[in-house]
């Protein structure tokens, strides 16, 4: 199956206001990683190309009547807790593990982030389906889609960054889905591209 080219972004832009917050999260992150291992340790030294702005640059994605928003595999809060932080959107982050999940809740607090933490499996996860839905680095395709279709309301969009296997994700994942998909060039990775993802149905 062929793909078309993605698409430029425009460079997402931020207040000062946003930026001291986003500050507030990288110190709190890398006191909080050497305990319960949020990242490699050798990506500390790139939290901020390497996640928080990896995670800034669906910022101009975001549908501009999405009034709430749901984040599955939440982890250290890429991109779901920055997207709260930068764009002032309220967040569900679903999180099954229970220490990612309480550094969640207090990065919400240190950054006043409209932020829900929920510790429990994506699938079992009581939320209503919200206009848009964020994953990062969670599954492929096909099976981020299990998990992610229930949570999408009707005419909403789900934001997914994925490397260079995104094409092939696509493939195998139009077997099981009918949907339309957007390409976007990922700014943060040379092979990567973000898809939006709308009228998603099973095949």
């Amino acid at each position: 199956m062929k793909h078309t080219p993605p698409t430029t972004l425009p460079q997402p832009s931020v207040s000062r206001e946003t930026l001291a917050r986003l500050d507030v999260f990288h110190a709190l992150f890398l006191r909080w990683n050497p305990i319960i291992n949020l990242v490699s340790r050798r990506d500390e030294a790139k939290l901020s190309e390497r996640h928080i702005a990896d995670s800034l640059q669906l910022l101009p994605l975001i549908p501009a009547d999405a009034d709430r928003a749901i984040d599955i595999g939440s982890g250290g809060g890429f991109p779901g807790l920055i997207l709260a932080i930068a764009s002032g959107l309220p967040f569900d982050l679903i999180e099954a593990d229970g220490r990612k999940g309480a550094f969640l809740r207090e990065a919400a607090r240190e950054t006043g982030a409209r932020a829900t933490i929920h510790t429990t499996r994506i699938e079992t996860a009581v939320v209503p389906p919200a206009p848009l839905v964020t994953a990062r680095a969670l599954a492929p395709l096909p099976s981020l889609l299990d998990l992610a279709a229930r949570l999408i309301a009707p005419g909403g969009v789900a934001l997914f960054p994925k490397g260079a296997r995104a094409d092939e994700e696509l493939t195998n994942a139009r077997r099981e889905w009918q949907m339309r998909v957007e390409r976007f060039a990922s700014q943060t990775d040379p092979g990567g591209v973000i898809l939006r993802i709308s009228e998603v149905a099973r095949a």
